[in-house]
């Protein structure tokens, strides 16, 4: 008899390892922006698409839009709490979190989105900013274009142009910058742009092409100054939990889709999105001036530099000694990257 039992509790167990062997697992992927752009569907529609095909149908990833997880300022947490298995956001929503990270959104460092996903995916791997990250198991990260500042009714060619206008800010350090230039800035997630806008709760924004179009934000300004102050920084990360949870092949297949291969394929698509932005712009007449180089432009130089300078001070304050480094290698990167 016992013999018998043993046989069952043998069979039981090979018919229970099979199933799971092919048992299929779902992962919730949360985002912002919304499920009709090519963002979604060029980048995290196509990435969970390569998922399933590598690991033979094992792994799905279901992706939630436009906050429909969680909101933009807390989607890093729910990622390392595991509400989202997965997460895609912008580090400048949790503001101080990632400041090793955020030096790449200072002037003169990202000039399109492919170099800077580059700079990023490289301080990353290298292992410049990877601390930052501990808590989550990274995929990978990218960066938009550089932002410029678009108004509805007011066109900025100066810095003093910008005085007492309210304008969203992307970040606490581009916040900083457009403050110290006279502006009032307002922090908002970017799908609550067009209708604060739209209500007149804000006079402009400062975004890349990308998101101008994406977001249709192009509707509503009528006024573009070409001035490369920063870059917005993009993190693709998982939960090291849900992780954990898979087996080693199935690790393989999440380690083979992430790195710098996605960082510029993402680069790529926000790049392609950025000349349409422009074009959209043009065609529905606006006016559009541009600051070519603005860390040597008698009006933008100085508050630009001032905003990298007080940034790297607080981070030197904040004991993290290293960010000045971090920082030249940023720059030092830009032509490898470019390449």
């Amino acid at each position: 008899m016992k013999h018998a039992i043993s046989r069952l509790m043998i069979a039981t167990s090979a018919l229970g390892l099979c199933a799971s062997v092919g048992a299929e697992t779902t992962l919730r992927m949360a985002h912002l922006w919304p499920e009709g752009s090519a963002v979604n569907q060029d980048i995290y529609q196509a990435w969970a698409e390569q998922v399933e095909q590598d690991s033979e149908g094992q792994l799905k990833v279901e992706i939630y839009p436009s906050q429909t997880l969680s909101k933009a300022d807390q989607a890093y947490d729910a990622t390392v709490n595991g509400i989202a298995d997965i997460t895609v956001t912008l580090q400048g929503y949790t503001a101080g979190r990632f400041p090793l990270t955020e030096i790449v959104q200072l002037p003169g460092i990202v000039n399109s989105a492919s170099q800077g996903a580059c700079i990023l995916q490289t301080l990353f791997e290298e292992g410049d900013i990877a601390g930052e990250y501990d808590d989550t198991r990274v995929l990978f990260l990218f960066t938009t274009g550089p932002a410029y500042l678009h108004t509805r009714d007011t066109e900025i060619r100066t810095p003093a142009d910008l005085e007492g206008l309210r304008i969203r800010r992307p970040s606490e350090v581009a916040g900083e910058m457009l403050a110290s230039m006279g502006a009032q800035p307002l922090g908002m997630p970017a799908p609550d742009i067009f209708t604060s806008l739209q209500r007149g709760v804000m006079d402009g924004l400062s975004f890349p092409w990308e998101a101008m179009k994406v977001f249709r934000i192009n509707e509503l300004t009528n006024y573009h100054l070409q001035v490369p102050y920063y870059a917005g920084t993009i993190v693709a990360t998982m939960s090291q939990a849900s992780y954990e949870r898979l087996s080693p092949e199935m690790q393989a297949v999440i380690d083979e889709n992430s790195g710098m291969e996605w960082a510029l394929r993402a680069g790529q698509v926000f790049d392609a999105l950025d000349e349409a932005g422009r074009e959209e712009a043009v065609a529905q007449g606006d006016t559009i001036h541009e600051v070519e180089a603005p860390l040597d432009d008698p009006d933008w130089s100085g508050p630009l530099e001032q905003g990298t300078e007080n940034y790297l001070e607080r981070l030197e304050e904040r004991g993290l000694d290293e960010a000045r480094d971090i920082h030249r290698k940023a720059l030092a990167l830009r032509e490898q990257c470019e390449a």
